[in-house]
């Protein structure tokens, strides 16, 4: 097969081993695949593959075909479609994905959405309702909201009946966002003046989160899922004591195959429905054909962006 292949810092379209499925795992022929900022973050060497995962082939989620399963998977078969994250190795024309991981990709999906949807929606639902406990009605702030993962923040947290403040530097996206459902979009400083929130998406980071905490109300959650602002920052002690906030961090890749399988069972049940009925969609910024990574990640790094860039393999141009 072929794949994105990192060497020496650089992407190139190279010839790989074709991978082959272990007992619990499926062969995928892939469709789609989205770029994430850990690929960015892995090429340049500072985010290594987790253990099993291709240390030179990137990607953290996809969309495509199953073309061969282990002998101890139960559920899945040759021809079906799934979509999955995965801890590497999504950007090639074939990727093995752990069974319990995967998710079927509803009829009414295309290709090109279902391989963008994995990781921000597994990535907003788990830091929404798995580590901050949203609940309905709830006031919730989402810095960085024009991103994957801000997008569907906006929308998962809109379609449970919460109020949602999008806050986003660009005029222009800001106007885009209130489409996701987002009460208001409002620049960062303007969000800030906005609260006080129950829950905040920190996608930001260290520029972003101390005038965050600030604005939390009394037993606000706040979990950090970004630091495209940095990775470090001076906080308010007394101001976290005083309004008695919890912080949470969280990733996804480095997590045990229970844990992946955990969530995604919750957002197969939970969120799937959602964008089969159409209440939650992929937005797409950008796609490029798979031996154009390059170009792509260059794309993403521009910012300036609202949601997925996303890679495409020729034989999936149909679907």
């Amino acid at each position: 097969m072929r794949a994105v292949t990192i060497q020496e810092g650089r992407l190139s379209w190279a010839d790989q081993p074709d991978p082959e499925p272990g007992d619990s795992e499926l062969l995928v022929a892939v469709d789609c695949a989205g770029v994430n900022s850990a690929d960015l973050a892995q090429a340049a060497g500072f985010y290594p593959a987790p253990p099993g995962a291709p240390q030179d082939v990137p990607g953290l989620e996809l969309c495509g075909e199953v073309v061969a399963v282990g002998q101890r998977t139960s559920r899945f078969r040759a021809g079906d479609r799934v979509m999955a994250v995965v801890g590497g190795g999504a950007q090639a024309e074939l990727a093995v994905v752990d069974e319990s991981s995967a998710m079927a990709v509803p009829s009414e999906t295309g290709s090109e959405e279902a391989g963008g949807f994995p990781e921000i929606f597994t990535t907003a639902y788990d830091a929404l309702f798995t580590q901050c406990h949203m609940t309905m009605g709830e006031r919730v702030l989402v810095t960085g909201a024009a991103g994957g993962v801000g997008t569907a923040a906006v929308q998962l947290a809109a379609a449970t009946g919460s109020y949602v403040t999008a806050s986003v530097r660009s005029d222009e996206l800001r106007e885009r966002l209130m489409e996701f459902g987002a009460a208001a979009a409002l620049s960062p400083d303007e969000a800030l003046e906005a609260g006080p929130y129950d829950v905040a998406l920190e996608l930001v980071g260290g520029s972003s989160l101390p005038g965050v905490l600030l604005s939390m109300a009394i037993g606000g959650r706040i979990s950090v899922i970004g630091v495209g602002g940095g990775g470090s920052c001076e906080l308010d002690l007394f101001g976290l004591m005083s309004c008695r906030a919890r912080i949470c961090g969280s990733t996804l890749r480095s997590r045990s195959i229970v844990e992946k399988a955990n969530v995604a069972e919750a957002v197969e049940a939970h969120v799937v429905p959602l964008l089969r009925a159409g209440h939650v969609r992929v937005p797409i910024c950008a796609k490029f054909p798979m031996e154009k990574a390059a170009s792509a990640y260059e794309r993403f790094s521009e910012g300036g962006k609202l949601g997925k860039i996303l890679l495409v393999n020729e034989r999936s141009s149909s679907r």
